[in-house]
């Protein structure tokens, strides 16, 4: 019997970790063999082993899976990675594989594709949902602008993390502790969204953020 592919799983629920990995290891040549809930236990896992394939959340325990991502772009180059979340494909697909994974799928979309998605970035191939592959060719085709997510295209990974918390209704000083800033940093961060959003004041930011986190919920 071939050796089976080493998988490591970072995400922040333990119930879907377990589950993920129940659903990997019903396959014959998979097999998960490290788990962990934040950048710095997946870093640490790292340095014990080094799988075949990390799948990784957006939302960890410590820092964004978007840092994640790009610290295995830089030391870990050949080492695949796809990218497992519940946040919305139109927003985050295009970002993870500039950052350096192969493959993005939705948690509502697990069951049917995780497999297939797993099989094909292991042999070093993109995955896409079909919808998200025919919206980024009509991008390229057509350009972006006037469709719903382009706006936030303008912003980079840290600003539009700090976007989704501001939406969220957390404080300046309570972003700066989740994200390991100071508040100084937030809130130059706050200047640069608003500059680039074309927003006039904090309040006409705050007005914009929770909303438009409460559509993408």
């Amino acid at each position: 019997m071939q050796d089976r592919k080493e998988i490591f799983i970072i995400d922040d629920h333990p119930v879907f970790r377990k589950g993920l990995a129940q659903l990997i290891d019903e396959e014959r040549e998979l097999k998960v063999t490290g788990e962990a809930e934040s950048v710095a236990d997946a870093i640490d896992l790292l340095h014990h082993s080094q799988p075949d394939l990390m799948i990784v959340d957006i939302t960890l325990k410590d820092r964004s899976g978007m840092d994640l991502i790009e610290f295995l772009r830089e030391h870990h180059p050949g080492l695949p990675i796809l990218v497992i979340s519940m946040h919305d494909e139109s927003l985050y697909a295009e970002r993870v594989l500039r950052a350096g994974a192969l493959g993005y799928i939705t948690k509502q979309e697990l069951t049917s594709d995780v497999v297939s998605a797993v099989r094909q970035v292991l042999m070093g191939k993109r995955y896409l949902s079909a919808k998200m592959i025919d919206a980024l060719l009509g991008k390229m085709t057509l350009g972006a602008g006037g469709d719903g997510d382009d706006c936030m295209d303008v912003l980079s990974n840290r600003e539009l993390e700090v976007f989704q918390l501001i939406g969220q209704g957390i404080k300046r000083s309570e972003i700066a502790n989740m994200l390991s800033l100071s508040v100084k940093t937030i809130g130059t961060y706050h200047e640069s969204i608003k500059k680039k959003l074309h927003l006039k004041s904090a309040t006409e930011l705050m007005k914009y953020a929770v909303t438009w986190v409460q559509t993408h919920q």
